[in-house]
């Protein structure tokens, strides 16, 4: 494993100069997902509208969330957003690591990091949904204490986890 740190991102304020790299991060997720869902598209111009928002403009469609950044030898691994506490639950959303990052414990320090910072900041559960295609993250997530849930998602082949912290 390589030496990792993890940025965490809040909006507004002082952020490291992140917004190109996490916006590459989130094209990269997305194109994926839509590719194995077998919707897949050419570029992000043909990605679903809330989707290429995060892209062009995470700042603002992540306004009120925490975005985590992971750096692996000066350049970005991986991200990871945890929305704003409701009632004291909080959502784990966009995961992705980078290829080339894979397999030198970025989700895990993402994942960590993203669970302390819950933790501090009052929340009590975490969630997540995840493609059940997904299995080497549903074991990540299982290893780091997550179980399976009842649905809060109605699209099938989605499997609902959550934490307690």
């Amino acid at each position: 494993m390589t030496d990792h740190e993890v940025a965490i991102v809040r909006w507004p304020g002082e952020t490291p100069p992140i917004e190109d790299d996490l916006a590459a991060l989130l094209a990269a997720y997305h194109l994926r997902t839509e590719a194995e869902k077998g919707e897949p598209v050419a570029d992000v111009n043909g990605l679903p509208d809330r989707y290429r928002a995060e892209i062009t403009d995470p700042r603002t469609a992540f306004a009120d969330d925490v975005v985590l950044v992971a750096f692996l030898e000066n350049a970005t691994g991986g991200c990871l957003v945890v929305t704003s506490p409701t009632h004291g639950q909080s959502e784990i959303k966009r995961l992705w690591t980078a290829p080339e990052s894979r397999g030198r414990g970025v989700a895990s320090a993402l994942l960590g990091t993203a669970l302390s910072d819950a933790a501090n900041h009052g929340v009590h559960t975490v969630r997540l949904s995840v493609w059940e295609w997904r299995t080497g993250a549903i074991a990540l997530y299982e290893r780091l204490g997550f179980t399976v849930t009842q649905s809060w998602d109605e699209r099938k082949q989605l499997v609902c986890m959550q934490r307690t912290l």
